[in-house]
């Protein structure tokens, strides 16, 4: 049974850091696109970051220079590390993951992935 526990949310204030964790069990698949998905109350759950073999990664617009996706294949860990945050980054967070296929990219697509965590609260006030 695959199973994704995201950790590390919390309350900052404008400018501030924090570091999400999702750690991963019962992974199926060798070769796997993780990426980090967000949604704010009211609106659509959008693509953050994502990393696939390989080590290439994926980001959003809106995150890219403040937030890095990385992963520790050794403790089965993704991270997304979230520096000068922005009262429009709070959102639940979720870690997902998916088979990659071969000469896929990992796009920052929802419903493309079949495994989800809980979420993580995360909350920048201005």
């Amino acid at each position: 049974q695959v199973q994704l526990v995201e950790s590390g949310g919390g309350s900052v204030q404008a400018g501030g850091s924090l570091r999400l964790s999702c750690a991963a069990s019962g992974y199926p698949y060798s070769r796997n696109c993780m990426g980090w998905f967000r949604q704010a109350p009211g609106k659509e759950r959008e693509g953050v970051a994502s990393v696939g073999r390989g080590g290439i990664k994926t980001y959003a617009d809106s995150v890219k220079g403040r937030f890095t996706i990385s992963q520790d294949n050794a403790k089965n860990t993704l991270y997304l590390e979230m520096n000068n945050l922005e009262p429009e980054d709070t959102a639940m967070y979720y870690c997902a993951a998916r088979r990659q296929a071969s000469g896929d990219t990992c796009r920052l697509v929802p419903y493309e992935y079949n495994y989800w965590g809980q979420g993580t609260q995360v909350t920048v006030s201005s």
